[in-house]
């Protein structure tokens, strides 16, 4: 694999801090002489660069791996480790692996007594870590040996990573007099945007929880407020919905309009209101305001009116993450040129991974293989339109040119559903934003507008069952303080209107002659050549336009069951299909060829359910036998000690 510019800078300059300087002579050994430090057991400011924000700023000597002076901590393999992990492992469990291994390395002292980590820290942060490392074939650190060098919370210890969230847990009072019911129309810091969406939460207990599905590259959580009757759980013919905004650090619209509906939902819900009481009651919602906080970060240190037209767009590794996932696309229509293969659910190529895959869009694929979603929309910022998928031309070479998916009349449903009851989408003034779209009804088929690969909303459609579309909010990406409230009140009709559009179409059931569910069962539609399946219950929801319909269930070793439905025109509630599947007599039936499924959840030989791993397929190659892993040689380079305790071979 190669090595990557940025690492290799940041390696060569860790190098150059990593060595103070010899005193005169080496020792016998070739070593460096260090210079002479005083030992001391009593407590001493911490003034190591990589551990600048540990939560305590004094450490003692001798450290717990036998380091007696600052110049011994500097130049151990375990500190350089540190000051790499983040960039080693793109991103991933930063900046906890380093607060952690800081606690260790220059354990906490306060009052002349050296404090021990916790021990369930190490345990979980390992747990959530291991595969991290796995990938890139590295050991795990024998510094963060769990049982060696922490203790049991019983025996008196402290959390390492208690200062990370420090400032989101700090509660922020609400001006006085105000309701909790108020909402604040203005731009939401990171910090900020936390508590707001953690009191929203702890306000509607018994509807909501937030969650976390990952890390940005700089530590930071992508945190995510569903809202269900059962939250934290999948229920039974209950849809999965999902709202995503601020892909693009400096298009921060939909960030901002998330944080208003999240507690919008949760006030209207206490309040009674029917309409959200039943959105809530028979759907599982999920917002992620923030994909891209970092680059938030960038856009907001500007302010809006200042912002550029490109600044903070990318994430922390300046990669578009509109333009990371997998092109899919490509391959579809590879496919699709084939009669009688199957063009869903195409799995990722091995050579994605060997590409710059960020953490962020890392965690939105394993996210939407975890969790069923029916339907999502992506809120951007720089127009007023409401695009569909396909993104990419069907000619690699057309910029402009209409590349509709087989369910082509279902999206332009889901589009419309936004832009039809958006009031500025609806004015007929061309003059306006987004007017050369008036045309279109304010919508777009993504292709026909500009053609790009690696899109969220392309992966979507063709990895999973989830229909995607992309919401342009407006033409100033990142609009002053004073224009969040006019966003708010046109877009809140818009957003609850697609939510409810989850119910379209039809659901149901998919069992065995015993009543057992079938997982991973083929949904078809006659005419249509894009399948679903069934999720781990037996269950499914496929989105379909009025009118009538053919529908096919199938899974290997059970014969086929086809079903006529009609869906009316003015149908709003998902129409109840069943399939009961009958064992074959005389062995398996050949399916269609094609892609298998990529996804948490295949099937094996018998036919049976087995969990899939989503770790790229280097987490599973071993190096040539005598060979070392790519990143070995750096290490060596950097210091006379080789940290064998890396390898895991």
């Amino acid at each position: 694999m190669p090595t990557p510019p940025l690492l290799l800078a940041v390696l060569a300059t860790l190098a150059a801090a990593a060595h103070p300087s010899c005193s005169p002579g080496p020792d016998p050994s070739g070593k460096c002489q260090r210079l002479a430090s005083t030992h001391s057991d009593t407590c001493v400011d911490l003034h190591l660069r990589t551990c600048a924000d540990a939560a305590y700023n004094q450490t003692s000597f001798p450290t717990p791996l036998e380091h007696r002076s600052w110049e011994a901590v500097e130049s151990s393999p375990e500190y350089i480790l540190l000051g790499v992990l983040h960039f080693l492992l793109e991103g991933q469990c930063n900046p906890d692996l380093r607060l952690l291994g800081c606690s260790v390395l220059v354990p906490r002292c306060e009052g002349g007594h050296t404090q021990r980590p916790c021990r369930h820290v190490c345990e979980g942060l390992r747990e959530a870590c291991q595969p991290a490392f796995d990938a890139i074939d590295m050991a795990w650190p024998y510094f963060l040996d769990c049982a060696r060098y922490f203790t049991p919370e019983e025996e008196g210890c402290y959390d390492p990573l208690e200062q990370l969230r420090g400032d989101l847990d700090a509660e922020e009072a609400l001006p006085s007099g105000l309701p909790p019911t108020f909402i604040h129309f203005a731009h939401h810091s990171y910090a900020q945007m936390a508590r707001v969406l953690k009191r929203t939460a702890a306000r509607c207990s018994q509807v909501a929880k937030t969650y976390s599905i990952g890390r940005s590259f700089e530590g930071k959580d992508l945190l995510v407020i569903e809202f269900s009757s059962r939250p934290g759980q999948h229920e039974l013919m209950e849809p999965e919905v999902k709202l995503i905004g601020n892909i693009h650090g400096n298009e921060v619209a939909g960030r901002e309009m998330l944080i208003y509906l999240a507690q919008y939902l949760c006030s209207e819900y206490l309040l009674g209101n029917p309409r959200i009481q039943r959105l809530l009651n028979t759907t599982r919602i999920h917002l992620l305001p923030s994909m891209n906080p970092d680059g938030y970060e960038v856009a907001a240190a500007e302010g809006a009116g200042y912002n550029g037209w490109i600044s903070g767009r990318q994430n922390a590794q300046n990669l578009d993450l509109n333009r990371n996932f997998p092109d899919l696309t490509s391959e579809y229509y590879r496919l699709a040129s084939t009669r009688g293969v199957r063009t869903d659910h195409i799995p990722i190529s091995q050579y994605y991974w060997w590409g710059k895959v960020a953490p962020e869009t890392k965690a939105i694929m394993k996210w939407i293989q975890t969790i069923p979603f029916v339907l999502s929309a992506s809120l951007h910022g720089g127009d007023l339109v409401v695009s569909y998928p396909f993104d990419f031309s069907k000619h690699p070479h057309e910029e402009k040119m209409f590349s509709p998916t087989p369910d082509e009349k279902m999206f332009k449903l889901l589009a419309r559903a936004y832009a039809d009851v958006h009031p500025m989408m609806m004015d007929r003034s061309e003059n306006r934003c987004g007017g050369n779209f008036l045309k279109h009804g304010s919508i777009i088929n993504g292709a026909d507008w500009y053609s790009f690969t690696g899109g969220m909303s392309d992966f979507n459609y063709l990895h999973t069952n989830c229909f995607e579309i992309t919401v342009e909010l407006g033409c100033v990406k990142f609009p002053p303080e004073e224009a969040l409230y006019g966003l708010w009140q046109h877009n809140k009709e818009p957003l609850l209107n697609f939510l409810e559009m989850v119910h379209r179409g039809i659901k149901g059931v998919v069992t065995d002659k015993y009543g057992k569910p079938v997982k991973n069962a083929r949904i078809l539609v006659k005419g249509i050549r894009h399948d679903v399946t069934t999720a781990p219950d037996g269950d499914y929801w496929r989105l379909l336009p009025p009118g009538s319909h053919i529908v096919i269930a199938q899974a290997p070793g059970y014969s086929k069951v086809m079903k006529r439905v009609t869906i009316p025109l003015r149908m709003r509630r998902a129409g109840r299909v069943d399939f009961i599947l009958q064992p074959l007599r005389t062995g398996p039936k050949n399916f269609l060829p094609g892609p298998s499924r990529a996804s948490p959840w295949s099937q094996n030989s018998q036919g049976e359910a087995a969990q899939l791993d989503f770790e790229p397929p280097r987490a599973r190659r071993q190096p040539a036998s005598g060979s070392k892993p790519w990143w070995w040689s750096y290490f060596t380079s950097l210091t006379p000690y080789k940290p064998r305790w890396l390898l895991k071979y």
